[in-house]
């Protein structure tokens, strides 16, 4: 069994104050895994959940985290203390339609303020 140096305590905040977790994760999980457990994990009775891993930021310490980086990568000298518990938000990032990556209002050459001074 791995030791607990070797593995984080990690709960994940939602956006409406609610927690998945806390869990704890080994140093090498990347954080690609951690966003899979999360959309796993999500509440069934909220709307709009993730369906995939692009849709899912995770910050830790005002930082946006890195699929590629692990747990370890971000581990801060507090989670060391025994017993402590990181707090990561989640935030949910639906992926942009074509109709929304359509400009609004038309064309850009017809937005043009043209002032005049008497």
């Amino acid at each position: 069994m791995a030791e607990v140096h070797d593995q984080l305590e990690i709960k994940f905040r939602l956006t409406d104050g609610s927690d998945i977790g806390p869990k704890a994760f080994p140093d090498a999980t990347t954080v690609a895994a951690l966003k899979e457990t999360v959309i796993s994990e999500w509440p069934r009775e909220k709307e709009n959940g993730p369906r995939t891993v692009k849709e899912v930021k995770l910050i830790s310490a005002g930082k946006v985290l890195e699929n590629s980086k692990t747990v370890k990568d971000y581990r801060s000298p507090v989670s060391n203390l025994v017993g402590a518990v990181t707090t990561m938000h989640v935030i949910i990032q639906p992926p942009v339609t074509e109709k929304e990556k359509k400009p609004k209002g038309g064309d850009p050459k017809m937005n043009k303020c043209v002032c005049s001074v008497m």
